[in-house]
């Protein structure tokens, strides 16, 4: 399958998972959803690479460590500012991973000296994170710069999360290896901000339900799935390509919130998802000249 059409799927099934979490938040913390995710992404990661006979043992653990540790910070923070802020300003913010990805790649560019990196692509991220803000249209005050801040600063770990993916897979570790220890990560993280709450008072530990335990298992599938497909989509394919395929979460995320949450699209709703599309296809269409960045490591061990 190729990169490109691994990310779309990764997106639809993002965008599908996020769906399950907003009906499972009304039934459990945001905590609590994190780690059940992440318990259940390790488990099938981990039964995944024993049917396979792929050794979970890395020689770059380092490298697992950033990137687990990056993505969810990136995490956590972008929690905090969908608590803080409006959830439009929150989601635009961490979407401007793509963006900040690309000022990485630049910047390394010019470190390099020969390395180059087409403009044309570039733009193309650059315009759907327009289209982003016009389905989102974000706002905030001058009270929440704070939170705003916190929003900034998820979507740039994010994008490190994402470079830290590819130079793991350039590393030659295995999709199910990286997504192993990310869901690792994500469990135990999410287990100690819970334990942290409700030791802190801060409410009891909630009970399951049939309804609830499906939507618990739906959030972890959909998640490992889509992260598998990411993982493999960054491994093998254009940074930036991905990073503008990437917008299309925001489309699948409108079309659910249509159909099933009953929300309006407006005018500049509609043109921004254009935008989105028009900048994923010229992302996939166009051919980047190969350069050290993505050919090589993005991100170092360190």
């Amino acid at each position: 399958m190729p990169a490109s059409l691994m990310m779309v799927l990764a997106t639809f099934l993002f965008a599908s998972m996020g769906v399950c979490v907003k009906l499972a938040s009304g039934q459990y913390d945001a905590g609590e959803i994190v780690m059940y995710r992440g318990l259940v992404g390790t488990l099938v990661m981990a039964g995944l690479a024993w049917q396979q006979g792929i050794s979970l043992r890395t020689q770059v653990p380092a490298m697992h460590f950033w990137r687990s540790l990056s993505g969810v910070i990136a995490l956590s923070l972008w929690f905090y500012s969908i608590g803080k802020l409006p959830l439009a300003t929150a989601m635009t913010l961490n979407y401007m991973s793509s963006v900040w990805m690309a000022l990485f790649l630049i910047g390394g560019a010019v470190m390099l000296g020969s390395a180059r990196i087409d403009g044309r692509l570039v733009a193309a991220v650059l315009l759907g994170f327009a289209g982003v803000a016009l389905v989102l249209r974000p706002t905030i005050d001058q009270q929440q710069a704070w939170h705003g801040i916190a929003g900034l600063l998820s979507g740039m770990l994010s994008a490190m999360a994402y470079l830290q993916v590819t130079a793991l897979g350039r590393a030659g570790e295995p999709e199910v290896r990286i997504v192993f220890y990310f869901s690792l990560g994500g469990a135990l993280a999410g287990c100690i901000s819970t334990l942290a709450l409700k030791l802190g008072g801060q409410g009891d530990w909630h009970g399951h339900d049939p309804q609830g335990l499906t939507l618990l298992l739906a959030v972890g599938l959909l998640a490992t799935t889509a992260q598998w497909l990411m993982t493999r989509a960054y491994g093998r394919g254009k940074t930036l390509v991905n990073a503008s395929l990437q917008y299309l979460g925001i489309v699948f995320s409108a079309l659910y919130g249509v159909l099933l949450f009953k929300d309006a699209l407006g005018a500049s709703a509609l043109l921004g998802i254009a935008l989105i599309i028009a900048a994923g296809l010229a992302a996939t269409l166009l051919r980047t000249r190969s350069t050290p960045i993505d050919s090589q490591h993005s991100v170092s061990e360190s």
